[in-house]
């Protein structure tokens, strides 16, 4: 059986079935959605963490991410060069929304960053257009960490995203990835005002707060009377995804950065201890974000109607 129809099997296996798991994000093309999504949001709070602790490295590093995380989004679409259309409906679509956010946050970078590392550039530090990247770089960083979660939670048809409390999830995820973010960049030896005592409390408080928003999100789901957002939790917690959200969200993303986490507070952490906490953390937040969105269901294509008496 060639691909084309296997794929033509499933949807109509799918369409079949009274829930329907999606398919379009994290399978295929859509995984580059995901990926994008994750790298964006680690660039915007790398950005922010960067700025607060005056880390050049770190300043640099959030713009690669950005770039890398826009190339993702271009790569998710079918025909990249009609990218522009993803500008085409900002007053009802947050996907472009987030693209608008993101040229700003990399226009904005690109003019703050060169004459902090090229002293010859035609503009300096203080001048207006230094200035000027600065707020633009600064209101990108804004509308990425919160687009991210209002892009899910706007999907009415499957009701596990459609909460609440997922737009400030992303956040904190974005907050955590920056946090790890300049780890990495200090584990690699570019300094910052940062002490590692304090980038692991950071990481401690905002892993709470996610740790609080995600539980919070499953009962909602649980408790709620929607069997399309149980039969997501069902597929999260022994489900066809349960093995992504256990082995790279609890035991790598969180039990194995936690551990480190509470030996450095206890002593001294070699660097490349705090090199692997900062990618085990990453790797762990891009399964939680991955195993939660394949573990999307649609609402009912068809709805039973009572036999009438």
């Amino acid at each position: 059986m060639s691909a084309t129809q296997a794929k033509y099997e499933r949807l109509l296996q799918d369409l079949r079935a009274d829930l329907r798991p999606q398919r379009a994000w994290g399978e295929g093309r859509g995984i580059f959605m995901v990926l994008g999504h994750f790298v964006v949001g680690i660039a915007a709070g790398a950005w922010l963490f960067s700025l607060y602790y005056e880390s050049r490295a770190g300043l640099a590093t959030a713009f690669v991410l950005g770039l890398l995380g826009g190339l993702a989004h271009l790569v998710n679409l079918a025909r990249p060069k009609r990218f522009w259309r993803m500008v085409a409906q900002l007053g009802t679509s947050w996907i472009s929304r987030g693209f608008l956010g993101l040229s700003f946050f990399l226009a904005g970078a690109f003019l703050y960053l060169v004459p902090q590392f090229v002293p010859e550039a035609p503009w300096g530090n203080g001048s207006f257009l230094a200035a000027s990247g600065y707020g633009l770089a600064l209101l990108g960083m804004l509308i990425l960490m919160g687009y991210m979660g209002f892009v899910y939670s706007a999907s009415k048809a499957i009701p596990f995203w459609n909460s609440p409390l997922h737009p400030a999830l992303y956040v904190a995820y974005a907050l955590r990835g920056g946090v790890v973010a300049l780890l990495l960049v200090q584990a690699f030896g570019a300094g910052s005002l940062a002490g590692f005592s304090e980038l692991l409390l950071w990481w401690t408080g905002i892993t709470a707060v996610v740790i609080v928003l995600f539980a919070l999100e499953v009962h909602g789901a649980l408790s709620g009377g929607n069997e399309a957002a149980r039969r997501s939790v069902r597929e999260l917690f022994a489900g066809r995804v349960a093995g992504y959200f256990y082995g790279g969200t609890l035991a790598l993303g969180l039990a194995l950065p936690a551990w480190l986490v509470w030996a450095g507070l206890s002593g001294p952490l070699s660097l490349q201890a705090m090199a692997l906490l900062g990618l085990a953390s990453a790797v762990g937040d891009f399964f939680m974000k991955y195993s939660t969105i394949r573990a999307g269901v649609y609402l009912p294509v068809w709805t039973r109607v009572a036999p009438q008496r």
